[in-house]
């Protein structure tokens, strides 16, 4: 069984609703990263996606293209992403980690060599943003072959048809776009992306996770009531902005802690 399937299954055994953080490898500089990762798991982080410093971030808002900015200029690339996730599993085993990224630089690498150096590394699934499922079986094939998990996209623009599509192919978990828009923005409306993800998960047995404009207790915890899980990006992201980064991981920290709280109130 698979990390994710196994970290889904003991939280839905306690009732309890996962929280996946979202950091960029390599932000500010590649040494913040690994050890913020172990701090967030400690703190209560149940699954970690890794951003992949990408120079056109079209999925992105301006909080996580800027972050982007900051890791290029910092020096990192996708295999020192890679590498940070081998140092991170030295000291922990279990907590699923998935890449999240854009498919320019795994084609450049070239598919069985990003998946094969991915799996040797620890890495438990990829979810390419501007890859549709229509055109990720080459991939997909690869990722079953090492026994990792292809997450792919729904939107509140996504048909029935486009959902039961998309949940045929769908492994690890499915990341529902909670509204129209790019990460970091704010107009979440919660009824209709509840009413969403029960359409979704009416579909298929694999865990919903919902995430954009979720960046404080009370939208964390309102979207906790539907989801599988909860996922936060630009919230954490947003720290190394403006802090040094001895302050933006205490605060990322923080974070993490009060979105925790707020889920654990829904058991």
């Amino acid at each position: 069984m698979s990390r994710l399937a196994t970290r889904f299954g003991t939280l839905k055994s306690q009732q309890r609703k996962a929280l996946v953080s979202y950091v960029m490898a390599g932000d500010p500089h590649p040494q913040v990263t690994v050890p913020l990762l172990h701090q967030m798991v400690e703190a209560g982080v149940d699954v970690i996606e890794l951003g992949l410093p990408f120079s056109d971030p079209m999925a992105d808002g301006p909080v996580i293209a800027l972050a982007a900015e900051r890791a290029l200029a910092a020096g990192t690339n996708t295999l020192d992403a890679l590498n940070m996730v081998k140092e991170f599993r030295k000291n922990d085993t279990e907590t699923p980690v998935v890449l999240m990224g854009y498919l320019n630089p795994v084609e450049v690498i070239g598919y069985e060599k990003f998946v094969a150096y991915a799996h040797e590394c620890g890495v438990d699934g990829v979810l390419l943003v501007d890859l549709p499922p229509e055109e990720a079986k080459d991939l997909d094939a690869v990722l079953k072959k090492y026994d990792m998990d292809q997450i792919f996209l729904l939107a509140p623009t996504s048909t029935d048809e486009r959902i039961q599509h998309v949940v045929k192919q769908a492994s690890g978990f499915i990341y529902y776009v909670s509204l129209k828009g790019v990460t970091g923005a704010a107009t979440l409306d919660v009824a209709e992306a509840a009413a969403r993800i029960q359409k979704i998960k009416s579909y298929t047995q694999v865990p919903v996770g919902v995430g954009f404009g979720i960046s404080d207790a009370a939208s964390a915890k309102a979207m906790g009531v539907a989801a599988d899980a909860v996922i936060v990006g630009s919230a954490f992201v947003k720290q190394f902005a403006n802090l040094a980064p001895e302050q933006a991981v205490i605060e990322t920290v923080n974070k993490v802690k009060e979105l925790r709280a707020a889920l654990d109130e829904l058991v």
